[in-house]
């Protein structure tokens, strides 16, 4: 499995899913949004953090940068 998520893209998608947490513990998001906003924060965190996007690798896309080689 290689990585397709960029450095960017990764702090993005972990900074979304701690301000979702942050809103959720705060009680700011409840009922059915806090339920599909977590379950999104949830996804983009681990996708983040293993540096993998299971879409990405379907549409053959890439935030990676190119390697000067």
């Amino acid at each position: 499995m290689n990585k397709n998520i960029g450095n960017a893209d990764r702090i993005l998608r972990a900074v979304f899913a701690v301000v979702v947490a942050a809103l959720y513990i705060g009680n700011l998001i409840t009922g059915t949004v806090a339920i599909i906003l977590g379950l999104l924060a949830v996804i983009l965190f681990l996708t983040s953090a293993m540096g993998f996007c299971p879409l990405y690798f379907l549409f053959k896309f890439t935030t990676m940068k190119k390697s000067a080689s």
